[in-house]
């Protein structure tokens, strides 16, 4: 019989579980926190290495998802600076306008001048001295006429941010048709709103047809603080006018248009896998996205309200694969798509990735069952166009590795009964997402209590509560999966062959009031979700978390790059050298959760301490991965090894901060990041003292 903590008896509250705040237990039966088994005086952790599971820990459980979705692909791992090169129009959405406007309300009085966005006027004093032109243009639609004005500099200019912390050499191109009047152009460089030029080129641009010219802008040492706004300048020659188009701006270090700080992290993270898809799958059409980088057409990516300069297409994000040592797994247009083109885009990859050895890894759509999908498919359809597209991918590679869209975890029986009616061989994992919200959770209507003060409090969990509720979704899904594959388990046509692919998991905090995905708090459960994945191998051999850029990965803001702790967490378990997990006897106490996180609201029996372990494929590396879910209290730990004689030494990590709702960002990229350390063994009880709300992963060694 568990404790169960309300509002009410403020003394008694404290009395039977002193280490937690009071605050964690919001009121009267609407929100509570169990305790199960109280955290002892002292843990015991006992590891059986003599007792090796039946299944291997595969590495694609390491995956990670890229989608074009606010800074991931453009201003994120493609190191192009500038944003709507092109200069076209109808590329943000009305409430990305609104934001862009919002932060920078110069852009308001440059779209009154006829300027795409966000590009502005060198000198908004002027007027209009500019006119888009439709129809001629050197890519996509449209082009800009620039009006010179005869002994005042006359131009147009855009807000960049660059990477002067790495490199002072920036590579450019534009194109021009000479209209009228003189024929130079200047590009330069600038400090935000200032007329001081700290680089400079000029570019005789005489044709009268479109042509290209290229340019080399060098920034002098310390001429421009890192982190510091620039402006990008392109100005004209007295009454000069001419027609521009399609202008770009890379770092000098870029590698081969991509970021190399990006590159470099993202090769650390050693992931197997990188999806590419998301919600952006269902209107992709991948031709789009090949060929010539300077004729690819820009439009706007309809799921996320930005723009899609297709600039970042298959050959780029297959050489990121090869440059990080993964293999792509690409979701198929299943919206407004068509099976032969879908056919097509898998002989492109197979041509062009691995020297064509197939057997890569697709998925048949992404979210077909969700109304924001374009084309979005009803359950009657399912079938059928599931089966479509697995017949006409397995004849351009009967080897290929295909997984079809499931539902959430939580409600997926019905869907995904549908999926299960396709003949044997359709595919060969069915996918869920869990993508949570974790300041979001199941309460009763309003009416049902009476509202005093402590019925107030109810409607509003505290930090607290969030969470504890938050740290044990990874233990509430664990246990969906397993009956998950229970149902795909009654189908004879796939029992013991289909399994589960978790192609997103993600967790979000929208205030940062909760564990979400750039705080500390998301960090524990990030490593919480591969604890479980462990355990769950031998049921899910395929996991992607959202995502290898923005989120819980890789970010890049004003030109820095940097890490949420989340990435940190995954590096923890990807690069460490694990094959088959051992059996693990913990005992440190749990809780259980009622009216929690929406729609995983109920999940008894939590361990405050997380523990799973594993043996490398030598058998002589033992390494436990350890999640203390505490909120107060640091748990020291008897560690008994059994069948594993160790070494004098073992190496630690760690990962903690001051706070769950503490970040990395831009001005401190490494303010979250793991401390190593050695633990001396002088005795077989081996002690280790796990802090409260951390990640900790100890290798043993022979």
């Amino acid at each position: 019989m568990g404790v169960i903590m309300t509002f009410h008896h403020s003394f008694l509250r404290r009395l039977i579980f002193p280490a937690l705040s009071p605050v964690m237990f919001a009121a009267t039966a609407v929100c509570q926190i169990t305790v199960a088994t109280p955290a002892p005086a002292r843990a015991t952790i006992q590891i059986h290495a003599d007792r090796p599971a039946s299944y291997r820990i595969p590495r694609t459980i390491f995956g990670s998802f890229l989608e074009p979705i606010k800074n991931s692909t453009y201003n994120g791992l493609w190191a192009e600076i500038l944003v709507n090169p092109s200069l076209e129009e109808n590329l943000w959405s009305a409430s990305r306008i609104a934001d862009m406007v919002h932060d920078e309300p110069a852009l308001a009085r440059a779209s009154e001048l006829g300027l795409p966005l966000p590009w502005e006027p060198l000198d908004a004093a002027q007027g209009n001295r500019y006119e888009p032109h439709w129809g001629d243009a050197a890519n996509s639609w449209r082009s800009l006429e620039v009006i010179g004005l005869p002994e005042e500099p006359t131009g147009i200019k855009q807000k960049v941010y660059l990477p002067v912390h790495r490199t002072l050499r920036y590579t450019g191109s534009l194109y021009a048709k000479h209209l009228s009047g003189p024929t130079l152009l200047i590009v330069s460089l600038r400090p935000r709103n200032s007329m001081n030029v700290l680089a400079s080129a000029k570019i005789d641009a005489a044709a009268g047809a479109w042509s290209k010219y290229s340019f080399t802008l060098a920034l002098p040492i310390g001429s421009l603080p890192k982190l510091a706004p620039a402006d990008f300048v392109v100005q004209v020659e007295g009454d000069e006018r001419v027609d521009l188009d399609q202008l770009s701006l890379l770092p000098a270090d870029a590698i081969d248009g991509l970021d190399p700080d990006v590159v470099a992290m993202a090769r650390a993270l050693k992931t197997p896998l990188v999806r590419f898809g998301g919600n952006f799958t269902s209107g992709y059409h991948w031709r789009d996205g090949v060929g010539p980088e300077d004729k690819r057409i820009s439009m706007l990516n309809v799921s996320w309200g930005i723009p899609e300069y297709n600039t970042f297409g298959t050959d780029e994000f297959l050489r990121f694969c090869r440059l990080i040592g993964a293999k792509p797994q690409i979701a198929l247009n299943l919206g407004s798509g068509a099976p032969q083109e879908a056919a097509d885009w898998v002989q492109y990859v197979e041509d062009h990735f691995d020297n064509g050895k197939g057997g890569l890894t697709w998925e048949l759509g992404n979210e077909l069952w969700g109304k924001w999908s374009i084309g979005w498919t009803t359950l009657a359809q399912l079938p059928g166009r599931t089966l479509a597209f697995s017949e006409a991918v397995r004849k351009v590679d009967p080897s290929a590795r295909l997984i079809a869209i499931g539902a959430d975890a939580d409600r997926y029986r019905p869907w995904n009964a549908a999926q299960l009616a396709n003949p044997a061989g359709t595919f060969n994992d069915l996918s869920t997402h869990f993508v949570v919200t974790t300041n979001q959770v199941e309460l009763p209507s309003p009416s049902d209590f009476v509202p005093t003060q402590d019925s107030v409090q109810a409607a509003y969990p505290t930090p607290d509560f969030l969470a504890a509720a938050s740290f044990a979704l990874p233990v509430g899904l664990g246990r969906n999966l397993r009956a998950m594959q229970a149902q795909i388990d009654q189908y004879p046509a796939f029992a013991q062959k289909t399994h589960i692919a978790l192609t997103e998991w993600l967790f979000v905090s929208p205030d940062n009031t909760s564990p979400g995905a750039d705080n500390m708090g998301g960090a524990i459960n990030a490593a919480g979700i591969f604890n479980m994945l462990i355990r769950n191998a031998d049921i899910v051999p395929i996991a992607d978390m959202t995502g290898i850029m923005e989120f819980a990965g890789i970010v890049k803001k004003r030109s820095q790059v940097y890490a949420a702790p989340s990435y940190y967490a995954f590096r923890m378990y990807s690069t460490a050298h694990i094959s088959r997990p051992v059996e693990v006897v913990t005992q440190a106490g749990s809780y259980s959760v009622h009216n929690g996180i929406m729609r995983h609201s109920e999940i008894p029996d939590v361990p405050y301490l997380d523990v799973v372990a594993a043996l490398n494929d030598a058998g002589d590396t033992l390494t436990l991965f350890c999640v203390n879910r505490h909120l107060r209290e640091d748990l020291t730990t008897e560690i008994d090894l059994h069948g594993f004689r160790a070494s004098q030494t073992a190496q630690a990590q760690t990962l903690r901060a001051g706070s769950i709702y503490e970040v990395n960002d831009a001005v401190d990229p490494k303010h979250i990041r793991p401390t190593d350390s050695t633990l001396t063994i002088s005795s077989p009880q081996i002690l280790y003292t796990f802090p409260h709300e951390s990640v900790t992963v100890l290798a043993f060694h022979k």
